[in-house]
């Protein structure tokens, strides 16, 4: 039986699946998906395939991936979608094979403990406080009884992120084969564990971080592998981006410097030098986060000459550190580590220095952005067509790329262009979700501009009837944080108490809090428009304050803008536009996720209708019935408080 069979007898009404799934029920848009795979898979081809919400794309892609008997490497975005396709999605579709399938998870370093590293934070005595000493131990005796050694996995919860990077290795600080507990390692266990399977779950960071390591050289992560499944495509092209750019942070220089005094004193007690520079390291860098200001998040060129110059200095300070330590690094591997570490930061910093003003030269952009005491200097490429391009053609030879947006009005020509898939095959499936019967759009009529100083007041001045309507049950995304801080100061006097703010609880514990509390009001912004999934009458309500473009004062952004404009292009209607269009596809895709579900969307920004790119944000929603008279809103949730009674 041919692949293609295959896929479709075991996604018909009397598959495999309709055996081992007492919901399943077969969905064309399913099947065309899954038969397209199959085919891009059998064909050795790159597809790009847009499915809408409710089409049950896990599944697609990993039956006929599984089928195929070729090794397979899937990336997600985020770790929670790791976790849940490793843990609810793959045992389905494994169940579906008749073959033995070894299966591994493998994530990022920093979210394994470190024997070594553990150790010597225990040796050191040096902790801020009771509570990080008393998780240490605790850390310690989790490590003695796992398997897996993830800390999501250890009964803490939450590790404070002082002692997180004290207790984890990064690609910088391993000692690798030198290391004395090497031999224990959980992120080596996990990465032979990872070698021997036929399918290996990863995400994006970690896909990304094994390309930068091969081609610097370094060795790799992840083993080789004929199929490349990469779901949450949408969010490749910023994240390729980071990875194929180089980034200096002031907790990469205050690591080295903390791992060279413990170092020069394990394995070089005389050369107290050495930990002298490590200290005027670690007050260079509070001279350079001095000199940034408060809040800094700009070009490297717009920053003020005070930061350039502390910059100057840390990079002698730097400089002076690495000369030490080339003298020092035959004695022990802890010390050799630090001397290659500052090598490459020093080698970093010298290229964020000299890199040119002028974006065309390089199609790079030198930027800095401060968070709270620290900092990261970046450069970053405004292009990664071709990155992106060499890499694939050098791994794997079947190669999907999904997500539920990846088109603008039904082209995929913004996202194919920004990952050089020009040649790739494209496939867009509808939802199979009733929008016309089971959703309204509302867009409040009478608003102000967005950019007016009322506007913010005046939004949540129209949404309160909705609100009211809905009985809460609502997720409200904002565009700044400025906006939700406003309304969760707002809300309140207008009697919702039931309110769940973002920042005041991680994500998953507000998220468990809104299932749970009837009429809760969640407020968010970008973290919240997409990866979370809210069934039920529980969420029956979206509302979105602003078109999401981005900052125009961003400055990946402005010098990306600069770039295109120099090579002819028109940047607003090339990029700007298609990015706030699936941003915005991305946070409706919050509001219906079953067939039962029903819901309103609110728009509250007047630009949809009064400028002429707001009929293209339009044309790329699902089609939602458009109201603008608040009487159909309340109607339209009355009827749902019927049907559900």
């Amino acid at each position: 039986m041919s692949l293609l069979d295959t896929v479709d007898a075991a996604l018909g009404a009397d598959g495999v699946l309709a055996e081992k799934m007492s919901d399943f029920s077969p969905r064309a848009e399913q099947q065309a998906m899954a038969r397209a795979v199959a085919e891009a898979i059998e064909a050795d081809e790159t597809l790009v395939v847009e499915a809408g919400t409710g089409t049950g794309k896990t599944l697609a892609y990993l039956l006929p991936a599984l089928h195929a008997g070729r090794r397979v490497i899937i990336s997600t975005g985020t770790k929670t979608l790791q976790d849940q396709l490793f843990h609810r999605d793959l045992p389905v579709a494994k169940s579906a094979v008749e073959r033995p399938l070894r299966v591994a998870l493998l994530k990022g370093r920093a979210n394994y403990l470190c024997l070594h590293r553990m150790q010597m934070t225990a040796e050191s005595g040096r902790l801020e406080t009771a509570e990080m000493a008393d998780q240490l131990q605790q850390l310690m005796a989790f490590a003695g009884a796992t398997r897996s050694g993830e800390i999501s996995e250890s009964p803490l919860g939450q590790v404070d992120s002082r002692l997180l990077p004290r207790v984890t290795s990064t690609a910088d600080n391993c000692l690798g084969q030198n290391c004395p507990l090497y031999a224990d390692c959980f992120v080596m266990e996990a990465r032979r564990r990872a070698q021997e399977a036929d399918v290996v779950v990863v995400n994006h960071h970690l896909l990304l971080a094994d390309w930068a390591l091969r081609e610097s050289g370094y060795g790799d992560v992840l083993p080789a592998a004929d199929i490349y499944i990469l779901d949450e495509a949408h969010q490749l092209p910023e994240t390729a981006a980071q990875f194929f750019g180089l980034a200096v942070s002031s907790r990469q220089l205050l690591d080295l410097a903390r791992d060279v005094r413990l170092e020069q004193q394990r394995e070089a007690g005389d050369a107290a030098t050495i930990g002298d520079q490590a200290a005027s390291l670690e007050q260079a860098v509070a001279a350079l986060r001095l000199a940034m200001g408060q809040s800094l998040r700009a070009a490297w060129q717009a920053a003020p000459a005070a930061a350039r110059e502390a910059l100057e200095a840390l990079c002698e300070v730097l400089k002076g550190l690495v000369e030490s330590l080339a003298l020092q690094a035959e004695r022990g591997p802890g010390l050799e580590n630090c001397h290659r570490r500052s090598e490459q930061l020093f080698s970093n910093l010298k290229a964020f220095v000299s890199a040119p003003e002028a974006y065309a030269e390089t199609a790079r952009v030198a930027w800095v952005e401060t968070r709270g005491q620290g900092f990261a200097l970046r450069l970053t490429p405004l292009n990664v067509a071709e990155h992106f391009a060499d890499n694939r053609s050098r791994h794997g030879k079947a190669w999907i790329l999904t997500s539920a947006t990846l088109s603008v009005d039904s082209d995929f020509r913004h996202f194919t262009d920004r990952l050089g898939l020009e040649e790739a095959r494209t496939e867009r499936l509808e939802s199979p979700f009733n929008y016309r019967q089971n959703t309204r759009l509302y867009l409040p009529a009478g608003l102000p501009d967005p950019g007016q100083p009322d506007f913010t007041d005046a939004y949540l001045n129209a949404i309160a009837p909705v609100l009211a309507a809905s009985q809460g049950r609502a997720f409200l995304l904002f565009t700044s944080h400025r906006a939700l801080q406003r309304a969760a100061e707002w809300l309140p006097g207008q009697g919702w108490r039931d309110l769940l703010v973002q920042g005041d609880a991680p994500q998953s514990r507000l998220l468990e809090r809104f299932r749970r509390q009837p009429g809760a009001v969640l407020l968010g912004t970008q973290s919240f428009w997409e990866g979370v999934d809210v069934r039920g009458p529980a969420l029956s309500c979206v509302m979105i304050d602003r078109l999401p473009f981005a900052s125009p004062g961003d400055p990946v952004l402005q010098a990306r803008m600069q770039w295109m404009q120099s090579q002819g292009r028109n940047a607003f209607t090339q990029y700007q536009l298609p990015e706030a269009v699936i941003s915005l596809r991305q946070g409706v895709g919050r509001l219906i996720r079953d067939q039962a579900d029903r819901g309103v969307l609110v728009l509250g920004d007047s630009r949809i209708r009064r400028r002429p790119y707001g009929r293209l944000f339009l044309d790329s929603l699902p089609p939602m019935p458009v109201v603008e008279d608040i009487a159909e809103i309340e109607a339209f949730f009355s009827a749902q408080s019927s049907t559900s009674s």
